[in-house]
């Protein structure tokens, strides 16, 4: 299965953002993440509908299975999950203070690469953490 890396942003007017990193002309956008993906998924539909010798843009995965590898704006993706990961949760797995998580979630900073590691790395430890829970 191929898998096709997206980027998901917010803009300024608060829509959504999805759109392929290979090909950025191939995008959705919509009220949240879901519609975004959703409203790109649909473009591929109509791009596949179209076939390649129609279609401006036609990447070779269109015809086998695809799954998304889903990447997130730092800021959009603490804001789109601020009511489940608050900036003290974050902080506390993440070894960062809360002060500056919320200062990239507010956009008045923006995380180096090393601030950005530690909170991919923090969050993958507990979506595992949570994916090897049993009640």
């Amino acid at each position: 299965m191929k898998q096709v890396d997206i980027t998901i942003c917010r803009a300024d007017d608060g829509t959504y953002s999805a759109y392929c990193n290979e090909h950025p002309a191939l995008f959705g956008m919509g009220d949240s993440p879901e519609q975004a993906k959703s409203e790109l998924l649909e473009t591929l539909r109509l791009t596949k509908e179209d076939g390649p010798d129609n279609a401006y843009i036609y990447p070779e995965w269109l015809d086998s299975d695809f799954e998304f590898i889903v990447h997130w704006d730092v800021r959009t993706m603490l804001e789109y999950y601020s009511g489940i990961i608050t900036p003290t949760a974050l902080g506390k797995i993440s070894g960062i203070h809360a002060k500056q998580i919320w200062s990239y979630m507010h956009g008045l900073t923006k995380p180096r690469k090393a601030q950005i590691s530690k909170i991919e790395n923090a969050l993958h430890r507990l979506g595992n953490e949570l994916i090897h829970t049993s009640f």
